[in-house]
């Protein structure tokens, strides 16, 4: 197994000769290669923009569709109210259709009697 070498790849620049160049520049020759190092990047940058402009255009029609498809899939449904299977002895107001916890007023009717929640039924 080949032991793998350790810092720049082959071919990279050495960073530190770039240093010294630019230390060695006079005023005017400095600016001429900022305006050109300017230059470049404003191109890369524009070059960048228009791809990722095109990406997201491209991405934008997809994820529109995807949006109405979801939307059209995920409405939820409209539940009709439930109707009333169960009625207060003592008040005839309270109902309670069957759903959920059974309610503080059925349980308390029921406490210390032989009532259970079929005795409560509205008969129909």
């Amino acid at each position: 197994m080949a032991k793998k070498k350790r810092g720049r790849p082959p071919g990279s620049k050495n960073k530190k000769s770039i240093g010294k160049s630019v230390a060695a520049m006079d005023v005017s020759q400095l600016r001429a290669h900022i305006d050109s190092l300017q230059s470049v990047l404003a191109k890369k940058i524009h070059e960048q923009r228009a791809y990722f402009e095109d990406q997201l255009s491209q991405l934008g029609g997809y994820v529109a569709k995807r949006a109405s498809a979801v939307a059209k899939a995920v409405t939820p449904r409209k539940r009709a109210k439930a109707k009333a299977k169960y009625q207060s002895k003592k008040n005839k107001s309270l109902k309670w259709s069957g759903r959920g916890v059974t309610p503080v007023w059925m349980r308390e009717e029921m406490k210390g009697t032989k009532l259970k929640k079929e005795d409560f039924a509205i008969k129909r």
